[in-house]
C-alpha cells in the first residue's frame, strides 16, 4: 500500500483496492445458504464451482492492476 493509503492515486488504483476488498472481506456463506439448498449436492457443487471461478476472474483483474500502482505500494509489480 501507498504510504498515504487514503489517498485515491488512479483509477487502476482504486479498482485494485476494490477488487482486493471484495476478495479479502466478502462473506458469500449467505448466499451460498440461499442457492444451496439443504443435502443438494449438484447445488453445492456448482456454487463452489462459479465462487472458485468468480475468484479466478477478479484475482486476473487484480494481478492486471499491479504494475500500474505507485512503485511505492506494497504490490507494486513491473510489467513483465
Amino acid at each position: 500500500m501507498t504510504k498515504d493509503m487514503s489517498r485515491a492515486a488512479t483509477i487502476p488504483h482504486v479498482e485494485y483496492e476494490i477488487f482486493q476488498l471484495i476478495l479479502d472481506e466478502i462473506d458469500i456463506s449467505v448466499l451460498k445458504q440461499q442457492m444451496c439448498p439443504h443435502g443438494d449436492k449438484p447445488a453445492i457443487a456448482r456454487f463452489e464451482k462459479g465462487a472458485a471461478s468468480a475468484a479466478r476472474l477478479i484475482q486476473n483483474l487484480i494481478e492486471r492492476r499491479k504494475h500500474r500502482l505507485h512503485p511505492d505500494h506494497l504490490d507494486y509489480e513491473v510489467k513483465a
